[in-house]
């Protein structure tokens, strides 16, 4: 049995795969979601909006904004409407959210909504799937991890390094080598490795049935998706 932390990437998703059974850590890039949902993994949890409200802000942004701090709160970008899945471009999503609930999307929001649209369409498809997939947000994690949010920005190398050890002191010393050997920068940048642990450090959280859901109960969208972050 596995379960799997997943952050996208260049080239589509980075998943870091943990064995139950043995403890061992393996990844693989999917240059789609639809061949991630393939994996036969009890959790999959998962650094993107799911769950999208009609108009106005998610509580559990809100509420992750707030965990976070006004130093790293604006690491949680407010998810899309609904709407803007539809958008082919950045002015037409932004005119859609605009129309929807009188705010613009930021380009942030933009640049993972084809991302996002990929999730959705294949939770909708697959109300199995839905059981066992978790939306996280690897800021959110790490701040719950390191004890306190990191002030560090993840890009930085001073922020790099203290998310690195924390994945080192959990998952071994090697840990983030190994799956840094296993793609190539152009697929996989190092923050995009260091967020896929963070949600696979939530996977275990969540399978040992000790994870923090926010909000809790979660609300659910007009399609019945949860919209909650937990770590």
């Amino acid at each position: 049995m596995q379960i799997v932390g997943v952050d996208g990437c260049p080239a589509g998703w980075i998943a870091v795969v943990e064995n139950l059974e043995t403890r061992r850590i393996e990844s693989a890039i999917f240059p789609k979601f639809a061949e991630l949902a393939e994996l036969d993994a009890k959790i999959i949890a998962i650094d993107i909006p799911i769950g999208l409200p009609e108009r106005g802000p998610r509580d559990c942004d809100l509420l992750a904004r707030k965990r976070l701090g006004p130093k790293r709160g604006s690491s949680v970008f407010p998810a899309p409407v609904r709407a803007c899945l539809g958008a082919t471009s950045h002015p037409e999503a932004s005119d859609l959210s605009h129309r929807a609930h009188g705010k613009r999307l930021s380009i942030q929001a933009w640049n993972i909504v084809k991302k996002i649209a990929e999730v959705d369409l294949a939770l909708r498809a697959s109300p199995a799937l839905q059981e066992r997939v978790f939306e996280v947000h690897p800021e959110v994690t790490f701040a719950f991890w390191n004890g306190a949010p990191i002030l560090a920005k993840k890009k930085r190398s001073d922020g790099k390094a203290i998310r690195r050890q924390l994945v080192e002191a959990h998952f071994g010393a090697n840990a983030f080598v190994d799956v840094r050997k296993q793609s190539t920068r152009d697929e996989a940048e190092e923050d995009d490795i260091l967020d896929a642990f963070a949600a696979l450090f939530t996977a275990e959280r969540i399978e040992a049935k000790i994870a923090t859901t926010l909000p809790d109960p979660p609300p659910r969208d007009a399609l019945r998706l949860p919209m909650r972050i937990v770590f």
